[in-house]
């Protein structure tokens, strides 16, 4: 059984320097996640360490995406430098090891004018899809000055993650913040906002007409679908009311994977498959802030209803979506 996890997290030094850099105003607290434990070790590794804990749970191809936030919250300037260093460095680590690992994009979404030209270069270099998040600064994902990424994102058949991030100070300052500095981050962060922020930023793709003007995006949510899977039924309201022509439902079974961010709960397994089919489910274990043992992953598969669907999950549909050939 080939096992393709896409959403395995890394670093790079001088992008890490530069986010704590940037002014409080863009400043992302969440950064403090990859301090904890043996993170920061862990993340930089793109050689023999992540390797050999790859072949201790059993993965074979990891798809490396830089941790969150991306280059997003820094000024264009930065942003497009520090891009177009990430992408390379990935490209280079997928050269040194081609039948361990690929690599997902890093765009710099804070300059929109420049987010086509990087994405191109970096599909020439290989990288096999992007990783975003819904907002920069305060321009939001589903903003029209983001149309032409997305356009060639269709166009080069290059899938995008859209990523959980720290929701803005604002909302922060609404929702996520009274019991104290850990657990106000806790409640903003992992515990709820990262989800309900993506879940939030996808609804708004979908109502922007984002699918209707480019009908073969793919787009890529983890945990689960980020909450939105289990709300359809009432977020299906919101086509009539947005004058869609298909229901949410319908756009989320034709665009989005689904992956499971190592949390390998067979009941939300079980819900995922209720609502879409196996052939939009993936796994990754978002290393190294899930760290599911060998024995997590096996025992997990055997809830999968059929040997097909199985393999879909392990590895057909990463192969397919993201033209992986070992």
């Amino acid at each position: 059984m080939t096992l393709i996890a896409i959403e395995e997290h890394w670093i790079m030094p001088e992008l890490t320097a530069a986010l704590r850099a940037a002014p409080p105003e863009r400043r992302d607290e969440s950064l403090a996640f990859n301090d904890l434990g043996d993170h920061q070790q862990r993340l930089q590794d793109l050689g023999a360490g992540r390797l050999a804990t790859m072949d201790t749970q059993g993965i074979d191809v990891a798809v490396l995406a830089l941790t969150p936030p991306g280059t997003q919250p820094l000024d264009p300037e930065q942003a497009i430098r520090l891009s177009r260093a990430a992408n390379d460095l990935a490209a280079a680590t997928v050269a040194t090891h081609p039948s361990r690992f690929r690599a997902l994009s890093t765009l710099p979404m804070s300059a929109p004018g420049a987010v086509v030209a990087e994405l191109e270069r970096a599909a020439g270099l290989g990288h096999v899809g992007t990783m975003v998040y819904g907002r920069s600064g305060e321009l939001l994902l589903d903003d029209p000055a983001y149309d032409d990424f997305f356009a060639a994102c269709a166009r080069l058949g290059q899938p995008v993650f859209l990523h959980p991030q720290l929701p803005s100070a604002a909302v922060r300052d609404a929702s996520y913040r009274g019991f104290g500095p850990l657990t106000d981050l806790g409640l903003a962060t992992f515990g709820w906002g990262w989800h309900l922020d993506a879940a939030t930023a996808a609804l708004r793709l979908i109502l922007r007409g984002t699918f209707d003007r480019h009908p073969d995006l793919q787009i890529v949510l983890g945990h689960w679908g980020e909450m939105l899977l289990f709300w359809l039924d009432r977020a299906d309201s919101l086509s009539r009311v947005a004058g869609l022509p298909r229901s949410i439902s319908d756009y989320v079974r034709s665009h989005f994977h689904i992956t499971a961010s190592g949390m390998l709960n067979p009941a939300l397994l079980h819900h995922t498959l209720s609502v879409t089919g196996p052939d939009r489910l993936l796994f990754s274990t978002d290393y190294p802030f899930q760290h599911p043992s060998r024995d997590d992953i096996t025992g997990f598969l055997t809830h999968f209803p059929s040997d097909a669907a199985r393999h879909a999950f392990t590895s057909g549909n990463a192969a397919s979506l993201f033209g992986i050939d070992r």
